[in-house]
């Protein structure tokens, strides 16, 4: 008989709500942690509720709290906040977490671990990446937005979320060092994102307009060069082909900054294309295309508006 895992999804957003729901479906304990009321307020009344591919959407049953002590002694935390959250998450997860317990951060961007582990010291912070998409369509409701890996940096207190992430259906593989692989996604996220924010576009329609395509190309070869001037290889040789391919897979989903922009919130194109800008000074890399789309998505969204 397997052991359930109790675990604490920092976060009520697209992404949290569908690991919340499948985790609760294999049987998890689920506690999700936000300040969203009116996610929490839905999540409290009808659970996590999913969307399948099919269209069938399910409910799952779920904790859903805006106390950080609600979640005293917890020994994981699953991080899927948006990447301008991290540091103040960080602050709440320290009320919480166990001495002995593990955060583990799946956030798009880079520098997420080190903010984390900057307050909960590093021998408590695991990170990781995704490709699982996932669309919110409401106040704790989400659709699944295409199945995808989960790559795990290894961690000696890693194993019962490991195994709780492939129970929940999740295709899980742990690496040695995830460093190629976050910066593989930042390339393609960086490709994507600010694009289909300001064009209010679906991922698709980039390959069906040559000049979104032209600026998608130099989007992806700009972060490609500043992954290699700090001697970070890629898990692809081309960028531009690595990007299109992830567009074809995900023609008809909404990005996840796309869907930011749409309902007002804050995104975050400061630790994805305002981080690779940064980079590119210090290492004198030429990113003219990430400066000027972190400076549109800066210009379009709010200043500070937390919706997770």
């Amino acid at each position: 008989m397997k052991e359930a895992v109790s675990i604490v999804i920092v976060g009520t957003g697209a992404l949290a709500t569908l690991f919340a729901a499948r985790l609760s479906a294999a049987g998890h304990l689920v506690t999700m942690l936000g300040s969203w009321e009116k996610g929490l307020s839905a999540l409290r009344e009808d659970g996590a509720r999913l969307t399948d591919e099919e269209g069938v959407e399910r409910s799952f049953p779920v904790n859903a709290t805006a106390d950080p002590t609600d979640c005293k002694g917890a020994r994981f935390a699953l991080v899927l906040v948006k990447s301008w959250q991290t540091e103040h998450t960080a602050k709440k997860i320290a009320n919480f977490l166990a001495e002995d317990g593990l955060a583990l951060t799946l956030q798009n961007g880079i520098g997420n671990q080190a903010l984390l582990a900057k307050t909960l010291g590093l021998s408590r912070v695991a990170q990781g990446v995704t490709t699982t998409g996932a669309t919110l369509l409401g106040p704790g409701r989400a659709r699944v937005g295409g199945q995808g890996a989960i790559s795990l940096e290894a961690h000696p207190n890693l194993g019962p979320v490991e195994t709780g992430l492939m129970e929940a259906g999740f295709k899980v593989q742990v690496v040695e060092a995830a460093q190629s692989l976050i910066w593989g996604k930042l390339v393609v996220n960086a490709a994507i994102n600010p694009l289909t924010a300001l064009l209010r576009i679906p991922n698709g329609e980039i390959l069906n307009r040559p000049a979104a395509h032209e600026i998608m190309s130099a989007l992806a070869q700009e972060t490609a060069d500043v992954a290699s001037a700090q001697g970070i290889q890629l898990p692809f040789e081309n960028p531009v082909k690595a990007t299109q391919e992830v567009i074809r897979k995900t023609a008809d989903n909404h990005s996840s900054m796309y869907q930011d922009v749409s309902r007002g919130a804050q995104t975050e194109i400061d630790a994805i294309c305002g981080a690779i800008t940064k980079l590119g000074e210090k290492f004198r890399i030429p990113t003219p295309v990430n400066r000027v789309c972190w400076h549109l998505i800066r210009a379009s969204s709010p200043s500070k508006q937390d919706t997770e």
